[in-house]
């Protein structure tokens, strides 16, 4: 057991660039072994159920501001607040499934994200559905370091001492 996580080392583990590991899925996303396919069904279903009472405590909270008669123009403002931070929250982890995000610009969004935390689980969702969530990007990164690597390694075969010098 090579990772923290306890999934197995693969070959590539043993030499160059290790694979940087998934929240859920630890590094089985490279072979898509060890339960990855039970781990994706596990992280949809969980994050769809969490989408759902996330929802049925947002019901809650907007009855209880409907209640206190603030009037509909407050309760209108509410309900928008929700649905755009949202959508906000849906297209900036969408987008961090595929690109690093600038973290002094998500440090300014945190609050943002953190209202439209519904809209967060519900890209989780629908990316696990089709792959582990930030797998695209992990393995082009993976394998560009890869690729890097093994093309230094075989740039380095021989014995230097016994090169002949060029003239």
């Amino acid at each position: 057991m090579s990772e923290k996580n306890g999934t197995p080392a693969t070959p590539a583990d043993t030499t160059g660039p290790r694979p940087e590991p998934l929240r859920f899925f630890g590094t089985t996303w490279v072979d898509h072994d060890h339960g990855y396919t039970g781990r994706r069904i596990a992280v949809a279903a969980g994050s769809l159920a969490a989408a759902a009472v996330s929802c049925l405590v947002l019901r809650f909270a907007y009855e209880g501001v409907r209640m206190a008669g603030p009037g509909s123009l407050v309760t209108a403002l509410v309900v928008v607040m929700f649905a755009v931070c949202s959508a906000l929250a849906f297209r900036h982890t969408w987008e961090a499934f595929t690109k690093r995000p600038d973290t002094d610009h998500q440090a300014g969004l945190r609050g943002l994200l953190t209202i439209g935390f519904v809209g967060s689980l519900l890209a989780y969702f629908l990316r696990s559905l089709v792959e582990a969530p930030g797998e695209k990007l992990h393995r082009e990164e993976y394998e560009s370091a890869r690729r890097q690597y093994e093309s230094r390694a075989t740039r380095r075969t021989g014995d230097p001492s016994k090169r002949r010098k060029r003239s």
